[in-house]
């Protein structure tokens, strides 16, 4: 399992948030989940040459639309159990209206420089089993009090990319936190069921990335690939792909700030 670290990308925070996956000495005082960590570009590059050919020795590669692996894992893994900015709803006690259809997928369309995605599948579902495949993982949604997992695709305009956005609300932080080390690869525990965005091939052929964050109660989940799963030119490829599908994270912050101030964002 790689970790999927940067080697240089460009920082493209969300509009109106001031944030980013990067170290928090390069913004001092921020309240903002810590950011995906540096790794060195000659290993990392190495390290996924390697993994993406054994990715497609397990799974046969190929990039047949009607073969969606169910099973999915990703190539390259992050998770940030930080949780920093966040703490105010760290348990679902202090934020316990259930998240609705209108804000898990208000995001229609994700830009930032260079990108432009659109909203191709979306499920919202209180099984979380049923969103789900691996025995350890569902024990432990239910463990920690899984009530709810949003899934949604995105696509991009040229149709090269595909990012998936997920999001886990749980009981509170330390669930989440066992959730992030269940969806280590190396665990086999058990990953979300991916959704199929139409007019691409299947995720989970080839290479893709993931970064999980804690964001109060929530595991938040981008997996991303090059369509097809074609390997990156670099981990900052799929890491500048990731920031984008990231934005769709916006409505939490209006949840942050309703348990905070008592008001919603505008």
């Amino acid at each position: 399992m790689i970790e999927a670290r940067d080697t240089g990308s460009r920082k493209t925070p969300g509009k109106g948030r001031g944030r980013d996956f990067w170290p928090d000495d390069d913004k001092p005082g921020r309240r903002f989940p810590s950011p995906k960590l540096l790794y060195g570009a000659a290993a990392a590059l190495v390290a996924v040459v390697a993994a993406a050919a054994a990715v497609l020795v397990l799974t046969g590669g190929g990039t047949d639309e009607k073969a969606a692996p169910r099973q999915v894992l990703p190539t390259a893994y992050t998770p940030d159990y930080n949780g920093e900015g966040f703490r105010q709803i760290a348990e679902r006690s202090a934020d316990g209206r259930a998240i609705t259809e209108g804000e898990a997928f208000s995001a229609k369309s994700l830009k930032s420089t260079g990108y432009s995605f659109s909203l191709a599948a979306s499920d919202l579902s209180s099984d979380c089993k049923a969103a789900t495949w691996g025995a350890r993982l569902q024990g432990d949604l239910a463990k920690f009090g899984c009530n709810q997992i949003a899934r949604s695709a995105y696509v991009s305009a040229d149709k090269k990319h595909v990012g998936h956005f997920i999001v886990i609300n749980l009981s509170g932080v330390e669930g989440v936190k066992q959730i992030l080390r269940d969806l280590d690869p190396r665990t086999k525990a058990g990953w979300p069921t991916l959704l199929q965005a139409p007019g691409v091939p299947a995720t989970g052929a080839g290479f893709s990335a993931a970064y999980a964050k804690t964001y109060g109660h929530y595991a938040v989940l981008t997996l991303v690939e090059r369509a097809g799963g074609a390997q990156p030119a670099s981990l900052n490829e799929m890491i500048d792909v990731s920031l984008v599908i990231e934005n769709a994270a916006d409505f939490l912050y209006g949840r942050l700030d309703l348990a905070s101030t008592g008001t919603p964002r505008q």
